[in-house]
């Protein structure tokens, strides 16, 4: 096979090959890599690439897989993370010149469990600056969006969406606070898993607000997400707040197809001012094809939805303002001026507002758990709009792309999933005229991500929308 070959699988068909023998890990790391090397300095999704280490830690795979030995689906499948998530002895720089220097001494548990499960890892990706953009001028180059290089790839995880797009590795890990998993993969392209608060472990995590922090995988397809999730989901040691919850089968989530599921169409989301019409077409077309392969469509209510960012914001970032004091008092000037703007901001929310805004927080858990009380998953935009151009400064201070817009806009549907805890997952329904991605959200139950790799996979077996490659 050639390399084109190779870097055109998804996660899945790379198993399969890898099972077959019909190429070697090695093979498959080497075409990844000089894919990355032709291509990174023009999109800057990753900021440290482990070439030297891949190669070794793939050519161990292959000695594994000629002895007999298989660690599972992922053995000798490349994959990276984002650069908020340690590894041992590769710096973490949490995309920020405060960190460019922190080489840690273990990796994340996440990272530890993709390692056990025989990929091999081959890099660390851009991101916006702490998790907490958008960044003016990025410290490890502006992540660029691989379908229109003046277009954001979206964020935090940004070239975790970003290389996937672009097929410079089949699978990343990102971080999501607000949206920061979901977003990007909105607006690259590819499928992104935020899972229930609890499912998998935040330790080695650099994030904003552990209630509201989770890791989860990103992949062109649900199956390469399930595949991902089934290895690094369950119980730690090292984090007190991983739940016991029983596991589902997600590889076998992905085949049930869609007769049956009931999908509750969120009412405030779909009816928003912010929505652009475009995306909204895209996305009831995406709920009427779901339908006509046999879901049943219902329409529900979460009157609180429509306060969430108001929530969001006075609880993590009046915490990430806390978090980051320090920095802000003595080293001010090494973060860049949009993440510090905001942090300063947020340093203002009164005390007094975050235990009304917990309990805020609270009742929008109680709605959302009372809507998926009718139905088995939820649905709506993954975002407002498409990729928005990349910020500048004129831009930014600009009265039509006002402050509030550039941040909390772009997370208005995403974020009340992270106040409440829910898994939430973002898969491609269609692009806008500029050829632009437009992501569909579905949102589950509580540790029930299976439902949504359900959701997803038989919405991308009737559809061809994964399938569309940008031209970089």
């Amino acid at each position: 096979m050639t390399d084109a070959d190779l870097t055109a699988l998804d996660v899945g068909a790379l198993a399969d090959v890898l099972q077959r023998r019909a190429a070697s890990s090695e093979e498959i790391v080497r075409a990844y890599l000089a894919r990355i090397e032709r291509l990174n300095d023009t999109l800057a999704a990753f900021i440290t690439v482990c070439a030297e280490a891949a190669i070794r830690a793939a050519r161990r795979a292959d000695r594994e897989l000629a002895r007999g030995r298989s660690r599972g689906p992922l053995h000798g499948v490349p994959f990276a993370v984002k650069d908020a998530l340690w590894t041992k002895g590769l710096r973490t720089t949490n995309g920020s010149r405060l960190f460019e220097d922190f080489v840690p001494a273990e990796d994340a548990t996440v990272v530890t469990r993709l390692r056990a499960a025989g990929a091999v890892l081959v890099g660390k990706l851009n991101m916006m600056e702490i998790g907490f953009g958008p960044t003016l001028h990025p410290p490890f180059g502006i992540p660029r969006n691989p379908w229109n290089l003046e277009r954001t790839t979206g964020g935090s995880s940004s070239g975790s969406a970003s290389a996937v797009a672009a097929r410079l590795v089949p699978l990343t890990l990102g971080a999501d606070t607000g949206g920061s998993i979901r977003l990007p993969a909105a607006f690259c392209g590819v499928v992104g898993l935020k899972p229930t608060r609890g499912r998998v472990s935040l330790h080695g995590l650099m994030g904003i607000h552990p209630p509201f922090d989770s890791a989860g995988p990103l992949a062109a397809t649900a199956s390469g997400c399930a595949l991902a999730l089934a290895a690094i989901a369950g119980p730690d040691r090292k984090d007190g707040t991983t739940a016991r919850a029983p596991m589902d089968d997600y590889a076998a989530a992905i085949d049930r197809g869609l007769a049956g599921m009931r999908i509750g169409i969120v009412r405030e989301l779909m009816d928003s001012a912010q929505l652009h019409p475009e995306v909204r077409g895209l996305v009831t077309g995406a709920v009427a094809a779901l339908e006509k392969a046999g879901a049943r469509i219902d329409e529900v209510s979460i009157p609180l939805i429509t306060h969430a960012s108001a929530i969001y914001v006075a609880i993590a970032e009046s915490e990430a303002a806390a978090r980051f004091r320090p920095y802000l008092l003595t080293r001010s000037r090494d973060i860049d001026v949009l993440p510090r703007r905001r942090l300063l901001a947020a340093s203002l929310i009164p005390a007094s507002v975050i235990p009304a805004a917990r309990r805020l927080g609270e009742r929008l858990r109680a709605q959302v758990d009372e809507a998926l009380g009718a139905v088995d998953v939820l649905a709506a935009a993954t975002t407002p709009s498409a990729a928005t151009p990349i910020a500048t400064a004129r831009r930014i201070e600009s009265p039509e792309e006002a402050w509030a817009a550039t941040v909390a806009g772009r997370s208005l549907f995403t974020n009340p999933f992270n106040v409440t805890g829910h898994p939430a997952l973002s898969v491609p329904c269609g692009f806008t005229a500029e050829h632009l991605p437009v992501g569909l959200q579905v949102i589950g139950r509580h540790y029930r991500e299976a439902d949504l790799l359900r959701v997803a996979a038989g919405y991308q077996a009737i559809t061809s929308w994964h399938g569309r490659r940008p031209e970089v």
